[in-house]
């Protein structure tokens, strides 16, 4: 019962800081503080409930243990990090970015390949990831090689869609202005369209953090050497080690709020002039 009550005074204090956050003059320690009180609030409701209701430790681990298996076991989160991560996520992910933005501006230069690899493109963004994984892990092989091939699958069609939109938001009073001073393609391209279409291309980038993330994991569910985050998950699930799946998990989370939040402040830094970055 103790428990219980600790759960519903820690839900009821963060319930009154939060309301007195949000009374506040918006700023960014204001802006830093609140989803952090609340994510204190709900790791603190969760120790709570699950130690008062006396839930298994099978079924929900508490987060205390769950923060005692990730200090303990740090040296194999590290190995299981560079491999699904660093090795998986990040190289697929440049690979996927890379060639989606290079082929926008060919299509942009182009028009009839916006008609031929368009819809070929929004074909296999429409695949499950689920069925394409196997057979790129028979392609590509056991190693990351083969997780970094699902990686640019995922992200390769939401980089596109995105680059393409944005090479096309300029409007005809811009473009007649460039013709004016005799711009052709390329320099109307640099000087005009490429800066405009940042926001868009941004856009993708950050959309790519995310499902880079998740293709990498569930890729290691179908072959994988004996190391990386999918691999541990699905392993430690058959053994009844919920507390190291939840700390694959928690690093997991890290790592895309991490990656996600590294492509915003590059996107605040290069397009600082747009209205979306203006406070």
């Amino acid at each position: 019962m103790s428990w219980l009550i600790f759960a519903a005074i820690a839900w009821a204090f963060g319930w009154w800081v939060n309301v007195r956050l949000a009374r506040m003059r918006p700023s960014r320690a204001v802006s830093l503080a609140a989803p952090l009180v609340f994510g204190a609030t709900l790791i603190a409701v969760w120790e709570g409930l699950v130690r008062g209701l006396e839930i298994s430790q099978v079924l929900l681990p508490a987060p205390s243990v769950i923060a005692l298996r990730f200090a303990s076991s740090m040296d194999i989160l590290w190995v299981d990090f560079v491999q699904t991560v660093l090795k998986g996520a990040l190289s697929g992910y440049v690979i996927g970015c890379g060639a989606a933005f290079l082929i926008a501006i060919a299509i942009d230069r182009y028009p009839f390949l916006q008609r031929g690899l368009l819809p070929v493109g929004n074909f296999v963004a429409a695949l499950p990831v689920i069925g394409m994984a196997p057979i790129l892990v028979m392609w590509f092989g056991f190693d990351w090689q083969s997780k970094a091939a699902v990686v640019v699958v995922m992200v390769f069609f939401p980089m596109l869609v995105n680059t393409v939109q944005g090479l096309q938001a300029t409007d005809a009073m811009q473009r007649d202005l460039m013709r004016t001073y005799a711009a052709d393609y390329w320099a109307t391209l640099f000087k005009l369209r490429l800066p405009a279409a940042m926001p868009f291309v941004f856009n993708g980038l950050k959309i790519g953090t995310t499902l880079a993330l998740i293709g990498a994991i569930v890729a290691e569910f179908f072959g994988s050497p004996v190391k990386g985050m999918g691999f541990r998950i699905s392993t430690s699930v058959g053994q009844l080690a919920l507390d190291l799946v939840w700390a694959e998990i928690v690093v997991a989370a890290i790592a895309g709020s991490a990656f996600y939040g590294a492509m915003s402040m590059i996107e605040k830094a290069v397009t600082f002039w747009h209205p979306s970055q203006r406070s």
